[in-house]
């Protein structure tokens, strides 16, 4: 070759190089071909609907961003059929046990053997009969035996993905039986687009090497525990990983678990990451990475506070590199992180306008109501923080978030137990409250965070359920005002009644003298003041010895509210808390309708402060697809509420710098507000009668005055002078019948669901 011709082989080169160079430089990805990382639907939408279903595809293809790849695990059936199903074995997902309950069998799986209904003894006319279910149990059953199994080519024809990724789970085990995946493989490349291969078997790659169309599908090694051992090698994954180099070899990249890129201690909190992680070499070697395990109905790691975005954003979005894809049972949920979330920076504008006010503060990370918990409020963004203003025997306002110290602190175990009473005035149950205590025995008690959901094994941030201690009023009240981001402090104020009566003591008038000993009632401080009761009569009280902002809190569930309730809720408050239910009716976890609560409210000049909101996937509705993100969004995009209380501040303050709000018209499906019933309608189920939830009428609200602070009595105690004095009747609740302005996932799942595909 002469020399010329050589040298200008290498500028073309050395400029193709420095192309490739500058457009990762340049891009805020640092994926290996610097574009954003891909979203991949393992089975469709399979946190929703059954794994490899017509519906889980058809919902991720119209949910997620463009360029999502639908996921097949194939399998082979005994025919040489192919179908998309998520195990080798049939009952692990489908009704095969019920049609077929005789036709199990045992066959070694990489030398273990295994029992159970294969996919090989059956035809393909055999499964005719066979339709899905959910794998997972904690999912909803909703959907189970609607849908039949799909064979790889009616997924690409019919539902045609844009980009559809074919996982080889066991090419030894099918070789073994006599059929062929490669064989498979190479025949159905003539037909169909498959534009990723994925094996965790090295010997399959070398048996399709230069067998598929020339331009064919990036070949994906997959790499399964670090322990097992990959069955045509005889080798450990982990030892596989040590030597990239030669996977690259035979594969463009590799899928891993999540584990292997920011691995978990035995308490499900990330390990300290090592200076250089596996994307960064596995990106040197010239391969991509993609990452397997993503499901928002699954505990991850404490550090990410039950958030699923902030779990896809440290891997995409962590400053030192991108994977190059995500493998997620909510396709929607990784699309929202990758094309909202990410790159946003502290200082990145607000979307939308709304109050993210604390409830204890971050209580969902710390012990409510502690130092901690406050502090954090603060750095996540809350605007407004809260205090449960609660009393000692010796009349000091302080911050708890229960008036029974057994339920905010570790008080139990301690010789105070003994001072357990019965107060039929505040509760049925026995407790040790803080008017038994004075504040010099009650500041020094190790606290206890809240865990709501106990009963189903989930525990908050076990490394700080004892840390944090409690403060005064006074110190809440500086704290907040030394704060140069808070806009407000709500002061919650209850029990008024029974404290005046039977303990002698004057929550209203220790928390005006604390205002004003702390400069808030002499205006020298912006912070506004907001005194919230489920009583009115305690508001009122407020109301004629102080100008601040008083909110009305309705803390029943409720379907309507009556014009006369709203009149007389103006008269005391400027503002209403209403419960989550009396937005959102409920029923078996799925949202039945929405209330007109709001919207009356909010006709009468009355904001709406909606609680409590929490990251938790058992505590939101079907609807919301176990993502706290797509809560908010429908509460404030769809009910239009002006605040969320929230245990999560963080969450609630990153969605607002949210990059894809704007005008409803321009908004990503994955950013639409679920409208209320449409994923009932969706599976034809007709909600049973039921009990209406109450009309919050006028006599709801109208209460007597506060009774007169009473002498109390050195010998009394808790409980024991119960009278058939009448204690403040409980606040209801409203719902409200808000039309939702954008019903894209009505639509999306009627016509994936009604369709013929999913019949």
């Amino acid at each position: 070759m002469p020399t010329s011709t050589v040298l200008l082989c290498c500028v073309v080169l050395i400029q193709l190089f420095a192309g490739q160079t500058d457009a990762r430089s340049s891009s805020p990805w640092q994926t290996l071909s610097g574009g954003a990382p891909l979203v991949i639907a393992r089975g469709g939408f399979s946190g929703l609907f059954p794994d490899s279903s017509s519906a889980a595809y058809g919902f991720a293809v119209q949910t997620s961003v463009p360029g999502a790849v639908l996921w097949c695990d194939v399998q082979l059936t005994k025919d040489g059929a192919a179908i998309c199903f998520p195990d080798l074995k049939l009952n692990n997902a489908s009704t095969v046990e019920y049609f077929y309950p005789n036709r199990q069998k045992s066959y070694p799986v990489n030398g273990v053997s295994t029992q159970g209904w294969f996919t090989i003894d059956f035809s393909l006319s055999d499964l005719s009969n066979v339709y899905l279910l959910r794998g997972i149990l904690s999912r909803t059953e909703k959907f189970d035996g609607r849908y039949p199994i799909l064979t790889v080519e009616y997924v690409t024809t019919q539902i045609k993905p844009e980009s559809f990724w074919l996982n080889v789970q066991h090419d030894a085990f099918y070789e073994q039986q006599n059929l062929s995946m490669s064989n498979f493989l190479i025949s159905a490349s003539r037909i169909v687009s498959i534009n990723y291969i994925s094996s965790p078997e090295v010997n399959f790659f070398t048996k399709i090497a230069g067998r598929l169309r020339r331009n064919g599908p990036i070949y994906v090694f997959q790499f399964l525990r670090k322990e097992d051992i990959e069955p045509t090698t005889n080798r450990t994954y982990g030892s596989i990983l040590s030597n990239l180099t030669f996977v690259k070899t035979f594969a463009s990249g590799i899928l891993v678990p999540k584990s292997y890129i920011l691995p978990l201690d035995d308490k499900q909190y990330l390990v300290p990451p090592p200076p250089k992680s596996l994307v960064q070499d596995a990106h040197e070697a010239g391969l991509q990475v993609y990452v397997s395990g993503f499901a928002n109905d699954i505990d991850i790691a404490h550090d990410y506070s039950s958030d699923p975005v902030s779990e896809y954003l440290s891997f995409v979005d962590n400053g030192n590199f991108s994977v190059d894809g995500v493998l997620s049972d909510f396709p929607l949920t990784a699309s929202s992180s990758i094309d909202c979330f990410s790159h946003l920076g502290e200082n990145a504008i607000k979307q939308v306008d709304f109050l993210v006010i604390s409830k204890n503060g971050a209580s969902g990370d710390y012990p409510g109501c502690t130092d901690l918990a406050y502090d954090k409020a603060i750095k996540d963004g809350a605007d407004v923080i809260d205090c449960s203003v609660q009393m000692s025997s010796d009349g000091v306002p302080f911050c708890s978030r229960s008036i029974d110290l057994s339920n905010s602190t570790m008080i139990s175990q301690t010789p105070f137990a003994q001072r357990s009473t019965l107060v039929p005035e505040i509760s049925s149950n026995g407790g040790i409250y803080t008017f038994s205590l004075t504040w010099a025995e009650i500041r020094n008690l190790t606290t206890a965070i809240g865990n709501p959901y106990r009963s189903y094994a989930m525990f908050r941030n076990p490394n700080k359920k004892n840390s944090g201690k409690l403060i005064l009023l006074s110190e809440f009240l500086n704290l907040a005002r030394n704060s140069t981001s808070l806009s407000g402090v709500l002061i919650s104020v209850e029990n008024a009644v029974y404290l005046r009566e039977k303990q002698g003591l004057d929550v209203v008038k220790a928390v005006l003298d604390t205002l004003t000993e702390t400069g808030y009632s002499n205006g020298t401080t912006k912070t506004k003041v907001m005194i919230q009761s489920t009583n009115s009569s305690v508001l009122v009280e407020f109301k004629k010895q102080s100008k601040y902002e008083a909110v009305y809190k309705v803390d029943e569930k409720i379907s309507d509210i009556s014009d006369s309730a709203i009149e007389d809720i103006k008269k005391c408050a400027n503002a209403v808390v209403i419960g989550k239910e009396s937005v959102f009716s409920l029923l078996d976890s799925f949202i039945t309708r929405q209330t007109n609560v709001v919207e009356k409210l909010q006709k009468s000049k009355l904001p709406v402060y909606v609680e409590l909101f929490q990251n938790e996937f058992v505590s939101q509705p079907y609807d919301f697809f176990s993502d706290p993100t797509v809560e908010i969004n429908s509460y404030i995009l769809g009910a239009g509420i002006n605040g969320t209380i929230t245990e999560f501040p963080f969450t609630a303050a990153r969605y607002r710098r949210n990059r894809c709000l704007g005008t409803q018209e321009t908004l990503p499906p994955y950013m639409a507000p679920v409208e209320p019933g449409s994923l009932l309608q969706a599976v034809n189920a007709i909600p049973p009668a039921q009990a209406p939830n109450p009309v919050f009428t006028d006599d709801d609200v109208t209460e007597p005055p506060l009774p007169p602070v009473a002498a109390k009595s050195p010998t009394s105690t808790p409980g024991d002078s119960f009278t058939n004095a009448q204690a403040p009747r409980p606040s209801g609740q409203t719902r409200l019948t808000l039309s939702l302005r954008f019903s894209v996932f009505a639509s999306l799942l009627l016509l994936w669901i009604s369709s013929p595909l999913c019949s």
